[in-house]
């Protein structure tokens, strides 16, 4: 009897997602721990696998509304796997007589033959075809990245996100006659995402200081360590990390912002876990960086790092994104130069940081040129009052101009 696909439990309140892809398609044989399909839900987007080889086949259709346990497809075990491609003969040993270039030439045949696979539409996998069509890419401008340069998933999102061979930059097609508009169903996690943001609106009382913030010592201890940083650590020095431990100073300073309000009392938090947003090809994501008062700035950089790759390859999962008790946004990387972020309830506090602009400042009383970034702290008023607000975005100022005083603890 074939064995049962079902959709797994993704989390304790999902009860229900969108079959986003299939990875497999209908009849093909599977081998066991392949991917078969993407679930997307309000809160993540999670890879199923098969647990066993045999022949798929599908019982919904890619973009069906699924729920929790359902039988989505079905594998039989007792079909045989197609026979494997023999390998291709290696070349005669070259002989003495100067024949070793005619060897050389005649070899490179099949080499060019294998490196052209994986460009053609028909030796793409459902996910590429998919994910190519969806973002206007063409293939043959992806450099593959698998066995023989086929072209993986990975290689399709990290075109998209430098532009490669993006629609954008050929000349736009002609519009079909009669089409202005098009319409398409909101994904569950663009539906939460929209949800979530009214709320945070309608119930609670969020107010927005400002300040700004000189980065010229951060970006001088990046430029004389970073080398250094990358040697022993093997991963670069950012700007967040240091974020992260302004913000993690600031909440020890100002404990009103470390806490929430439930009902009619007022949950204080006693720890450190920071929520650092990520923008992924389905939305904003808020993965936790845990006790991050413990962690070193290798440490922080290392969580954020592999965050932002779980969220590229679609696996974050639920426990990733609960329980922080404060958030920071970065518009900068889009080149935003101020903006008023919005609350991630339950959390009281969220931190925008924005673009870095080299602007004339007095020093001293002299006019430099120093490189300047707007920090924008969104705060609920019903329990953060003004004082508290300007006191935290001013440490978070003190210690990103001053990170020596995060190591001395000062």
């Amino acid at each position: 009897m074939p064995i049962e696909v079902k959709v797994p439990s993704v989390g304790e309140s999902i009860t229900s997602g969108v079959l986003g892809v299939w990875n497999k398609p209908d009849g093909s044989y599977v081998k066991a721990g392949e991917t078969l399909f993407e679930i997307e839900t309000d809160k993540v987007t999670s890879e199923v696998v098969a647990e066993s080889a045999g022949q798929l086949k599908h019982l919904v259709k890619a973009g069906d509304t699924v729920k929790i346990g359902q039988v989505v497809a079905s594998i039989d075990e007792k079909a045989k796997a197609p026979a494997e491609t023999p390998a291709e003969a290696k070349p005669k040993k070259e002989e003495a007589n100067g024949s070793a270039k005619t060897s050389r030439v005649e070899a490179s045949a099949p080499v060019a033959a294998t490196a052209a696979r994986g460009k053609n539409a028909d030796d793409l996998s459902p996910a590429v075809r998919y994910q190519t069509a969806e973002k206007g890419i063409d293939p043959a401008s992806i450099q593959g990245t698998g066995k023989d340069g086929r072209i993986l998933k990975g290689d399709v999102l990290a075109a998209a996100e430098k532009g490669t061979g993006s629609a954008s930059s050929a000349p736009a097609a002609p519009r079909p006659a009669g089409e202005k508009t098009s319409r398409r169903k909101m994904s569950p996690l663009r539906q939460k995402i929209a949800a979530r943001l009214l709320a945070a609106q309608q119930e609670t009382a969020h107010l927005t200081t400002f300040n700004e913030v000189d980065l010229s010592n951060i970006m001088a201890l990046r430029t004389k360590f970073q080398d250094r940083f990358v040697k022993k650590h093997e991963i670069k020095l950012g700007f967040m990390s240091f974020f992260v431990k302004a913000v993690v100073h600031a909440l020890q300073v100002v404990p009103a912002i470390n806490a929430r309000i439930d009902g009619d009392e007022v949950v204080q938090n006693n720890f450190y876990d920071i929520g650092v947003a990520i923008s992924t090809e389905k939305g904003l994501m808020v993965p936790v960086v845990r006790d991050a008062d413990r962690l070193t700035f290798a440490g922080v950089e290392k969580e954020i790092a592999a965050y932002a790759k779980k969220a590229r390859d679609g696996k974050i999962t639920l426990a990733d994104l609960e329980g922080g008790v404060f958030t920071i946004t970065n518009g900068g990387v889009f080149g935003s130069l101020l903006s008023t972020p919005i609350l991630n309830p339950p959390q009281c506090g969220i931190l925008g940081m924005h673009t870095i602009q080299e602007r004339p400042v007095a020093i001293s009383g002299r006019v430099e040129i120093r490189p300047m970034m707007y920090l924008a702290l969104t705060y609920d008023h019903r329990l953060v009052d003004g004082r508290e607000a300007v006191t935290f975005l001013a440490t978070v100022k003190e210690v990103a101009e001053n990170p020596a005083a995060v190591l001395l603890e000062v």
